[in-house]
């Protein structure tokens, strides 16, 4: 079920041929472009366009009253970022120079192949497309500004760079190509995708699955659904989420651990809007939006032969990866202030005023977890908390439990990719090298001595001595 129009605004379709509109008409609809205006007589052209918004103009030349190569100067004078296609019986190469350096975006000769039409009409809907994002990037920079903040309500920052992906955000979310998103673990990769959705104004619902651990076949029935009889156990139609977020948005989790089976349906749904239940032969059209994220490098895994080229570059169509919280520290206090308001109410307590130890010992923090790490870590924090200042000791035991996964054997700091210190072809003394190890804790800890000790592995007394040492 067809619930949205696209494109929008609409495409002109300009013909005096009332049979050549219906077969362009059927054509393109059956490609979900479906928003169009059909126009027969030539002297009505300038008139819709200042009427309205036109998306791209597909032209017959061949026409009473104002021909199609008038028509095609003054659209291009007046309306220049209209992409207009060219459609004539007439095979005449000198017609076509000329119309192209009129400035025609496409000449195609009648009768026109189906799939000609379709791909040319769309490169003409994604040029508009990537003009207006240009548009609204170049002027959300200028202006430094969110048009919808309230879409990014959930993803709590100070971040520059977090700003810049929103602003990104709001000139793609109209578009109906797919979305990759890409960040580590906790993120907030599915916050970004409901943001998508809801500055596209899509009157559909917002549909999430995770994908990961899905054999083709529950791949094929979760997304596509099933006829009755189509196996056993299938004692009555289902329909698959793709139809439940028909004129909304498809949130695929996890995309990187799709099979190579499944990876070819859901390139045929990109590609075509289609899909076949399972056990049917007769397919289904969809325009849900597909947003998909990943915490893969997906190109890497592209050149391995693992994931599909040409699902890959289709995917890529937007592209927005999100920074792992250790690339925006300046995040921390904002977040803890956040999660520790969150906690209090979870458990029903009065906010802790947290130690101002707190940011010093969590910027020392990888944080492989990232923003859901540190919820958690707060969340219980919060939990055994009594009253007064929130205690570290929460904090501490949490980060002693998780050292050992960080630590690395001392035979490997310099074999492979674990190389961690490199010398010059002079190498500096013992003495050099612990003043210079102490220093750079001293300078992370923001000279905290308990803490630079513990990132030192060696106790806070062993530390104060060496320090003593250094300033002998």
């Amino acid at each position: 079920m067809i619930t949205s129009t696209y494109p929008h605004p609409p495409i002109l379709m300009v013909d005096d041929e009332l049979q050549t509109l219906n077969s362009f008409e059927y054509v393109l609809r059956s490609a979900n472009v479906n928003n169009i205006i059909r126009c027969q007589d030539s002297r009505d052209v300038m008139g819709i366009f200042s009427a309205r918004e036109i998306e791209a103009m597909m032209l017959d030349l061949s026409m009473p009253h104002v021909t199609g190569e008038e028509l095609l100067l003054m659209v291009k004078k007046d309306f220049p970022e209209v992409p207009v296609i060219v459609i004539t019986g007439s095979n005449d190469v000198e017609t076509a120079v000329s119309c192209m350096k009129t400035g025609a975006f496409d000449y195609m000769v009648k009768p026109v192949e189906k799939s000609r039409l379709i791909s040319g009409v769309k490169r003409a809907i994604e040029l508009r497309e990537l003009q207006r994002e240009n548009e609204m990037l170049r002027a959300h920079v200028l202006s430094d500004r969110l048009e919808h903040p309230e879409a990014f309500s959930e993803m709590i920052t100070n971040s520059p760079m977090l700003r810049s992906i929103f602003q990104y955000i709001e000139a793609i979310s109209s578009s109906p190509q797919p979305v990759l998103v890409t960040g580590e673990t906790g993120v907030g990769k599915e916050l970004v995708a409901k943001a998508i959705h809801q500055l596209s104004h899509r009157k559909g619902a917002f549909v999430p699955v995770n994908v990961a651990g899905l054999d083709d076949n529950v791949f094929a029935d979760t997304l596509f659904g099933h006829r009755k009889g189509a196996f056993t156990g299938a004692d009555q139609v289902r329909s698959g989420l793709v139809e439940q977020a028909s004129g909304g948005t498809l949130f695929l989790d996890e995309i990187g651990d799709l099979s190579p089976a499944s990876q070819v349906k859901l390139l045929r749904l990109l590609q075509d809007g289609e899909f076949f239940p399972l056990g049917s032969d007769v397919g289904k059209r969809s325009d849900a939006r597909v947003v998909v994220a990943t915490n893969q490098d997906l190109q890497a895994l592209q050149e391995s032969g693992k994931f599909r080229k040409d699902l890959y570059y289709r995917l890529c169509a937007h592209r927005i990866h999100i920074p792992a919280l250790r690339e925006r520290r300046e995040d921390l206090p904002i977040l803890v202030d956040h999660f520790l308001e969150k906690a209090s109410e979870t458990l029903s307590k009065k906010k802790p005023t947290p130690p101002a130890e707190l940011l010093t010992l969590l910027s020392t923090y990888h944080f492989p977890g990232n923003i859901r790490e540190l919820q958690a870590m707060i969340l219980d924090a919060v939990s055994s908390h009594k009253s007064g200042k929130l205690s570290m000791d929460a904090f501490k035991s949490y980060f002693r439990q998780r050292k050992p996964t960080f630590d690395i054997d001392s035979k490997e700091l310099l074999k492979g990719e674990n190389v961690l210190v490199s010398f010059s072809e002079r190498l500096p003394t013992l003495k050099q090298i612990e003043q210079l190890i102490i220093s750079e804790a001293m300078k992370r800890a923001n000279g905290n001595q308990a803490i630079a000790a513990s990132l030192l592995g060696i106790t806070r007394q062993a530390l104060n001595k060496r320090l003593k040492m250094t300033k002998r």
